[in-house]
């Protein structure tokens, strides 16, 4: 049996903008928040779409927004 691939969108570059605080959160949340580029609430940075990026988007997407460019 054939493996199916799941639809991922083809946008190359993925704009994340944090929306809420850290404070509170857990320490490898803030830990992600930090390794995707964000500081402060919102800080925006552009960041390309591949598993490792979205891997992380998924882990703190209560606290960030993310567009599709």
């Amino acid at each position: 049996m054939a493996k199916t691939k799941k639809k991922v969108s083809k946008a190359a570059v993925l704009r994340i903008t944090q929306v809420k605080s850290v404070i509170g959160t857990p320490e490898d949340q803030r830990g992600t928040i930090r390794a995707l580029g964000l500081k402060r609430i919102n800080d925006t940075v552009d960041q390309a779409n591949n598993e490792v990026i979205r891997g992380m988007v998924f882990k703190v997407k209560h606290l960030i927004k993310v567009e599709e460019l």
